[in-house]
Order: C-alpha cells, then sequence, then structure tokens
C-alpha cells in the first residue's frame, strides 16, 4: 500500500505549545469576534454560515441603487422583498454534491444564506422597483418618488475668482 503525501503543516490544526497556544486562542477570538461583527455567523456548526453581503449603495436625482455581491448564488435562490420602508435581500449558496470518488484534503468553502435587511429612506412603489443579477451581482433600482424627486436640486459650484 502506497502511503499519502501529507500536505503542509499550514493545511491543518496545529496544537500550540506553551505561549504560542495562549496567543493562537486570542487571534482565533478576535477572527470570531470580526466574523460575529459582520454577520458571518456559524450555523449549527455544520459548515454553513449566515452571511451578510456587501453592499455599495449610489444615489442619482431620480433614483437610488443598491448593489450586492452574491457570490456562488444562483438567480433562482435570490429573494427581494420590501415591506413598508424596509428592503430585505436574502440568498442561499447551496453546496454541490461531494464527488465520492475524490480523496479531499481540504474543505474550506462555505455555503450558507445571505440575509441583509436596511431602512429606506422614502417609500417606494413596489411595482416600480427593478431588480437585475448577473453574474453574483445584484443590483435593485428603486425609483425616487415625486416629492423626493422634485426637491432635489443640483447647485452649480463656481470657481473662486
Amino acid at each position: 500500500m502506497t502511503e499519502k503525501p501529507s500536505l503542509p503543516s499550514l493545511w491543518r490544526t496545529q496544537n500550540w505549545p506553551g505561549m504560542f497556544g495562549s496567543l493562537h486562542d486570542e487571534i482565533d477570538k478576535v477572527f470570531h469576534d470580526f466574523t460575529q461583527s459582520v454577520g458571518l455567523t456559524p450555523s449549527r456548526g455544520n459548515g454553513n454560515m449566515l452571511m451578510s453581503p456587501v453592499i455599495n449603495v449610489a444615489e442619482t436625482d431620480k433614483t437610488l441603487e443598491i448593489t450586492a455581491e452574491l457570490p456562488g448564488v444562483d438567480q433562482d435562490d435570490v429573494d427581494v422583498t420590501v415591506i413598508d420602508n424596509r428592503l430585505t435581500i436574502q440568498a442561499e449558496k447551496k453546496a454541490e454534491e461531494e464527488d465520492k470518488s475524490k480523496d479531499y484534503r481540504v474543505i474550506e468553502r462555505s455555503y450558507g444564506k445571505y440575509a441583509r435587511s436596511m431602512s429606506l429612506p422614502f417609500d417606494v412603489d413596489p411595482g416600480k422597483i427593478d431588480a437585475q443579477f448577473k453574474n453574483g451581482i445584484l443590483t435593485v433600482t428603486l425609483p425616487k418618488p415625486p416629492e423626493i424627486t422634485a426637491k432635489t436640486h443640483k447647485v452649480k459650484i463656481n470657481k473662486a475668482a
């Protein structure tokens, strides 16, 4: 029987002795606290995560545009809702079937649900919301109501003499 080559120690868990062990524990705690604060929380230890998608919000005179990164998600697994003045984006990155013929050495890819809610600065007509999904990027365009658009005026800035 042939022995399998060993992987670099970087890829497996270490049991660090002495002060390195406590330093390792402290670093783990910092990363755990950080992932909690940005919305990445393990779900029952099964490798799934609840993730908060990263967003950009851009405003024009007539619209509010929100783009969200949803890597690895299919369009059919994305749900966008508006209830009152609250926009919610939900999605799920589903786990692929594990190929039993492969002898996996490392499995780090995560699967789970994305969820993000945000309050909108104005009432929006749900029938006029446009959502597009391409290459893992969701773009939601919310038209501003006429009373908000009428109050928006661009001010020209002149050069000082």
